[in-house]
């Protein structure tokens, strides 16, 4: 499939057309049957495991502070709170439900984007079809368009975006927002260039608060800001169509000049789509995805050598460059600390031989096995992953144990569990079902799945919203939902060579 071809026809003289016009011819020429089955099984597996993850991520701290502040979804709608009983707007539900999907880091997320694709999307897309009774199907060409947009002008600014401290997920995740709610709400070619444009002022993100509750923050922000510019868009907001390349426009005020290439932006747009890249990974631990290649080698050397934490005298690790800057945390003091600190992962794994939620949980970083661990630990720069290399997920772990041995183990790229290294239906399945019935119940929990599994068949958002919502007793009352699932659900969503 050519999506640059087959919409050629479509787009006037683009020489001197503003790039949001651009980009907004493409996302008003594609549609559903320009899906492929690979890209509608990854989007299926995206929506699960995101939904999991904010079902999980709704009970968290930063969750519950938004919520008890005063003016947060006070606001009268038909769109749910996810894990609770409210409803309110579809601007506030995305806030909430956004901020909720990444409060646990577990989300997928994407090397060319240098940060998490799905978040800034799928929340603002719930609502507005819970809100407008809108079906799967058109949501997932929304998400999927929405996906290419993102990661297109990730293309175009990174790695300088991210390595001078912005947070992309945020700052290019409301252009991805913007894109999917206007093609979602099918506005035109000039409207959807203005909802663009209006993001642009919009974006915001610093890296600086990793490891924070404010990480979590602009990826709720980034979803209501995505779609408040599409609504205001929709009733005829004004913008400046020039908002990416003018002098004091986003690629210049937030990159700087000669740090950029936006014709990276259209090169083969669609041809294949972003959303079929082997670069895209789903999060097998609930923790920053930089430190996720260490993990895995750290559980390689617990399960193939059979390395005991008693045991070791000495631990090296040397993630690619990359990955270092926001996870070099050799002392966490708050489970949040926690989800960026390799040192941290690298211990549990090694210490547990898995590393799961509780592992991030109360005073779980606290536990002198662990502390006595991080006091060995060593972390550096790879010296053999340069930084200019295309692979950017890597790292190695050597240890030294008490009997003199030297064990160690190296990967050079893993983005998460995708390309050669898929997770499994039954372990999609487990992470789902453990995120979800902390919100929702275990039995809640499998009806949604199985509903998720033929999200394009779903003819009204709203009614698959309610399996995502907590019940009330009379009285106001929450129902307890803990009944037990002996068997998990056919799954189907994983069987092509990329899973994100």
């Amino acid at each position: 499939m050519n999506m640059t071809s087959h919409t050629a026809s479509d787009i006037p003289d683009e020489r001197d057309m503003p790039i949001t016009l651009r980009l907004a011819h493409r996302i008003h020429a594609f549609g559903a049957e320009h899906i492929t089955p690979r890209a509608l099984a990854v989007a299926r597996t995206a929506f699960i495991d995101t939904i999991g993850v904010t079902l999980a991520g709704s009970a968290e701290p930063c969750v519950r502070i938004l919520l008890d502040t005063p003016g947060v979804a006070e606001a009268p709608g038909k769109c749910s709170v996810f894990g609770t009983a409210r409803k309110t707007s579809a601007l506030d539900a995305a806030l909430v439900n956004g901020t909720a999907s990444h409060a646990l880091d577990y989300d997928d997320f994407s090397q060319p984007m240098g940060g998490h694709q799905s978040v800034p999307l799928i929340s603002p897309l719930l609502a507005l079809a819970e809100e407008r009774r809108l079906g799967g199907e058109a949501v997932i060409a929304a998400y999927v368009i929405g996906i290419e947009t993102e990661i297109r002008l990730a293309r175009a600014v990174n790695y300088h975006h991210y390595d001078k401290g912005w947070h992309p997920t945020s700052t290019l995740g409301v252009f991805g927002a913007a894109a999917a709610a206007s093609h979602l709400l099918k506005l035109d070619v000039d409207k959807t260039a203005t909802a663009l444009a209006i993001a642009a002022s919009l974006a915001a993100g610093l890296k600086a608060n990793f490891g924070t509750m404010v990480k979590p923050l602009h990826v709720g922000h980034c979803c209501r800001n995505g779609l408040l510019a599409v609504l205001l868009a929709e009733r005829g907001f004004s913008a400046n169509l020039t908002a990416l390349e003018h002098k004091q426009g986003f690629f210049n005020a937030f990159n700087g000049p000669g740090t950029y290439d936006a014709t990276r932006i259209f090169e083969d747009w669609c041809a294949p789509l972003e959303i079929e890249s082997p670069t895209m990974g789903l999060k097998q631990f609930p923790c920053c995805g930089s430190t996720h290649p260490a993990i895995a080698m750290a559980l390689a050397l617990v399960r193939e050598d059979g390395v005991k934490a008693d045991d070791i005298e000495a631990i090296h690790i040397q993630p690619h460059a990359r990955r270092l800057p926001h996870t070099n945390n050799p002392d966490p003091q708050t489970s949040l600390n926690a989800k960026f600190s390799v040192q941290y992962a690298v211990a549990r794994a090694l210490l547990d031989g898995v590393v799961r939620l509780e592992h991030f949980e109360g005073d779980a970083h606290r536990d002198p096995r662990i502390r006595r661990l991080l006091a060995i630990t060593r972390t550096d720069p790879h010296p053999g992953m340069p930084e200019d290399s295309p692979l950017q997920f890597g790292a190695e772990v050597t240890v030294t144990m008490r009997d003199g041995r030297v064990l160690s183990r190296r990967v050079d790229d893993l983005i998460g569990r995708g390309g050669d290294h898929p997770m499994s239906g039954e372990e999609l399945w487990e992470k789902f079902s453990d995120c979800s019935k902390r919100a929702i119940g275990s039995s809640e929990a499998l009806a949604l799945y199985e509903r998720l599994e033929s999200l394009e068949a779903v003819t009204d958002v709203s009614q698959l919203a309610r399996l995502m919502t907590r019940r009330t007793l009379p009285g106001g009352a929450e129902a307890e939902r803990d009944l037990k699932v002996v068997a998990a659900p056919r799954n189907t969503l994983v069987e092509t060579s990329w899973v994100p």
